[in-house]
């Protein structure tokens, strides 16, 4: 079956059901009486965000650099969701997103390791097109290990119920691999949270994905009260940050595998990544080699070869303070071998970061959040004398290099109004963006308006 047939069914089962029922998931303890396997609307969603990036030191440029002129300093994205779930039978569910994004970024989406937009669709030489797309279409299955359940309420991708305790939990079809992976109570969500790379996922994580952040695969998961299993596999793109998957899952995948824990009833979360790629990779130190024999600019994806290999670790804390945990505290760690290409999220080898979320309550608005993060971006050996050879990578490239780690702060404040409306105006300071210290220091204006039902 073809995706916009897929796109169909589901859309138009979901809209005769809201015509025909008011099964809109307004109300659900209405909806009860009609068949679970009714695809529901269990979300909607649009997030706009301006941003606006002033002149900066600039020296030099290189085609990946960060820049500023020609209007490439002030940009807006959107992005619209719709989120649709149905219950197919006691144990299986079934979910399809659809989502349409516009915008190209500041400076297209180019120029650092901790990007500024989280939204941004880094599409480079591909047309993507402005129409809606398949996000996310998948099963869940559960095997309950428990007789306990624990209430679930609805949310985008999540049936409201109960689900057990105890249980065997298993995804299968096209979604993102930061749905189950490296999530963080504090630092997780663009649309809500932080927008810079640096505080949405480990980003020495190179999650297997498509340009888009999707991908084809699965994911088993053991969940128990105190802790949780998850492995899971994905297809990788047959070319750096592409939209097309390889079909060559034997040398062309993404492996990972986390364990987190929960050691008390406070809230604690700790959470230990591994990860394994294998794909059409360029190799650093090869790609020199073969600059210097031949006297040209190193180039990763002329030195692209099948079933290299990258590996790292990510490691993910949570601690919740106060105010039934809305207060509290968060830090990442990652790192990866750095040999080869980093060819799906960005450009980042080493990672540190610690941030705060801030409940309103203090301060008579309890909706309300705070936010304020810093974090070190840092690179291999090889991968940095790639980029000072000359060498484009997968978002970086100034032509040259006086490396520095990058450091980036970010700080938000979300305003609730009412239900269904937040704003937040964001500010973010880098130095030294993209490993260069002969560049900047960036300052970066936004102002999030988020609608979500």
């Amino acid at each position: 079956m073809k995706k916009n047939q897929v796109l169909a069914i589901f859309y138009g089962l979901s809209l005769i059901s809201a015509v025909l029922f008011g099964n809109t998931g307004l109300t659900w303890a209405e909806d009860e009486k009609w068949p679970g396997w009714i695809p529901k609307i269990l979300g909607l969603q649009f997030a706009g965000i301006y941003q606006n990036m002033p002149a900066f030191t600039s020296p030099y440029a290189g085609d990946k650099s960060l820049i500023y002129e020609n209007g490439k300093g002030q940009d807006i994205t959107r992005t619209y969701g719709l989120y649709l779930g149905s219950q197919v039978t006691q144990n299986l569910q079934a979910y399809l997103d659809v989502e349409m994004f516009n915008g190209d970024g500041l400076s297209n989406g180019l120029g650092l390791g901790g990007y500024i937009n989280g939204d941004v669709i880094r599409a480079g030489s591909q047309d993507l097109g402005k129409a809606p797309y398949l996000a996310r279409f998948f099963l869940r299955y559960l095997i309950p290990l428990s007789p306990e359940m624990t209430p679930v309420e609805r949310g985008m991708d999540q049936l409201p119920g109960k689900d057990p305790v105890s249980r065997v939990e298993i995804k299968l079809g096209k979604l993102t691999l930061t749905d189950d992976f490296d999530q963080n109570r504090y630092a997780n969500n663009n649309r809500t949270q932080f927008l810079n790379y640096s505080f949405l996922y480990n980003p020495a994580w190179d999650y297997a994905s498509d340009t888009r952040g999707y991908s084809l695969g699965f994911t088993l998961a053991l969940v128990m009260p105190a802790w949780r299993l998850v492995f899971g596999s994905f297809q990788v793109p047959s070319t750096m940050n592409g939209i097309d998957l390889d079909p060559e899952i034997y040398q062309a995948r993404g492996d990972n595998l986390e364990l987190t824990l929960k050691p008390n009833k406070q809230g604690t979360a700790v959470r230990f990544l591994v990860y394994r790629n294998q794909s059409r990779m360029g190799s650093y130190e090869e790609s020199l080699a073969i600059g210097r024999r031949t006297n040209t600019i190193p180039d990763l994806v002329a030195n692209e070869k099948p079933g290299r290999e990258k590996y790292g670790f990510g490691i993910n804390f949570e601690q919740p303070l106060a105010d039934n945990g809305e207060t509290g505290l968060f830090a990442r760690m990652s790192w990866n071998n750095g040999q080869n290409t980093n060819y799906m999220y960005t450009d980042v080898d080493r990672h540190i970061s610690l941030g705060v979320q801030v409940s309103g309550v203090h301060w008579g608005r309890p909706e309300d959040r705070l936010g304020l993060a810093g974090a070190l971006n840092g690179i291999s050996a090889e991968h940095r004398s790639y980029l000072e050879a000359g060498g484009m990578g997968l978002l970086t490239g100034d032509g040259r290099l006086n490396y520095a780690w990058e450091r980036i702060f970010e700080i938000y404040y979300r305003f609730q109004i009412g239900r269904y409306i937040q704003i937040s105006p964001d500010f973010q300071y880098i130095q030294n963006p993209g490993y260069n210290s002969d560049r900047g220091p960036v300052a970066v204006y936004s102002l999030r308006l988020r609608l979500s039902y």
